[in-house]
């Protein structure tokens, strides 16, 4: 039951969120289905289609509702008549068109990630109605208290309904710009289970799954969209090498010292059809998802590090610095161009950085610079980034990890 539940919470929410408008009330009334489902199920058997049992049980509720205020009662003439008449059933043609229910998700993806609401907000409440998971599971994955998520969720749905907000999805210029929220969530929920902010755990699986099968979905619902497939390339190609990034106790372990024979060759094939469709989609220049698929599939290329096209990979951070700049985003293409050109290169484009304030106490940027000073011989200014870097880290496997690397310059 709850495997159903999981799998089928996301479609009844967005399907009863477009009758009432209020995703509050539609997750309440799903949860309402399912404990019908719950009192029912023992004694009549699962239903073939379960999905749509639990959709129509919803919706003929949520038609009660909308029939108790007068004020809707010309919406529920005009959406209720057909479903008041039968009763819940798997075979109910309203429930089984796939387009009404892939109008319903997107405008539910769009509602959560609605600009309106903080990151943090946005994340659990994506979590929450589109990840199918519990308000504990997600305080378990963002290493926050229950009560915190749980605050977080109902502070949201109460922000939307505040805010009036619509339950639509956006056209014209206002679409670009909820896109990209959209996309932005997908990408901090895989990030933070790709790379943990806190914790004992570098991985977190969970995570990178709930936004990789986010993005999944979101890619077919939006198939036009070129930045959407980037994304999804994006977090295939990311996701391919999981397991290799840690060792047989859970330490880190780096790019340059991955057994690629571990790279998940399934996942890189669906993340280099993703960014095919990115670019096929698109005859515009690449947006900055399809930019950083593209640098990973140059990655998923290479037969080794050291044969890594790391001056295609300088010329893409290049490119992404242009279309979305960052000074994260030029640590990383610093890091690009030791690796093409030297340290020595490096090195300055990295101090560089020392005075921007969107890097202060982030740890890799004392972390790529202890690995470039250590690469020039100077091991006692090495050692000092690494031992500041640790200093900054929050994550306990990545702080060992920088620890063992200033243990190394001696």
């Amino acid at each position: 039951m709850d495997t159903v539940f999981r799998i089928e919470s996301p479609r009844v929410v967005a399907g009863v969120a477009r009758i009432v408008r209020d995703v509050g009330i539609a997750e309440e009334l799903a949860q309402d289905a399912l404990v019908a489902a719950l009192e029912q199920w023992p004694a009549t058997g699962v239903p073939d289609n379960p999905g749509a049992w639990l959709m129509t049980t919803a919706k003929r509720r949520a038609i009660d509702l909308v029939r108790r205020r007068e004020r809707y009662a010309l919406k529920l003439a005009e959406m209720g008549r057909d479903l008041e008449a039968a009763p819940p059933s798997a075979d109910d043609p309203a429930d089984a068109d796939p387009d009404d229910i892939d109008d319903d998700l997107l405008r539910l993806v769009f509602t959560a990630c609605h600009p309106v609401l903080s990151a943090e907000a946005r994340i659990a409440l994506t979590l929450r109605l589109l990840g199918g998971l519990t308000t504990a599971e997600i305080a378990r994955a963002m290493l926050v208290p229950e009560p915190t998520v749980a605050q977080r969720v109902v502070r949201a749905k109460r922000t939307l309904a505040a805010k009036g907000v619509p339950f639509e999805v956006p056209y014209g210029p206002d679409r670009e710009a909820r896109l990209g929220s959209v996309l932005e969530v997908i990408y901090l929920i895989f990030n933070e289970g790709y790379a943990a902010t806190e914790g004992d755990d570098w991985l977190r699986p969970s995570l990178c799954e709930d936004a990789l099968r986010l993005a999944r979905v979101l890619s077919g619902l939006m198939p036009k969209e070129p930045e959407v497939h980037g994304l999804a390339a994006l977090l295939e190609l990311q996701a391919s090498r999981a397991g290799a990034r840690t060792g047989p106790a859970g330490e880190p372990v780096l790019l340059a010292e991955q057994d690629r024979r571990r790279w998940n060759q399934a996942l890189i094939r669906r993340g280099f059809a993703a960014l095919a469709r990115a670019r096929a989609v698109s005859s515009a220049a690449p947006g900055p998802y399809a930019l950083q698929a593209a640098i990973a599939a140059n990655h998923a290329n290479a037969a080794s590090y050291e044969e890594t096209d790391w001056a295609q990979i300088a010329a893409l951070y290049a490119l992404l610095a242009e279309r979305a700049p960052s000074p994260v985003v030029e640590l990383n293409r610093a890091v690009a161009v030791s690796m093409a050109s030297g340290p020595s290169e490096a090195l300055p484009l990295v101090d560089a950085l020392a005075s921007e304030p969107a890097l202060r106490g982030y740890h890799l940027l004392p972390s790529v610079r202890g690995n470039l000073l250590l690469r020039l011989g100077r091991r006692a200014e090495a050692r000092a980034e690494f031992e500041r870097a640790a200093g900054l880290a929050r994550n306990v496997r990545e702080r060992e990890l920088l620890l063992a690397r200033a243990g190394e310059c001696g």
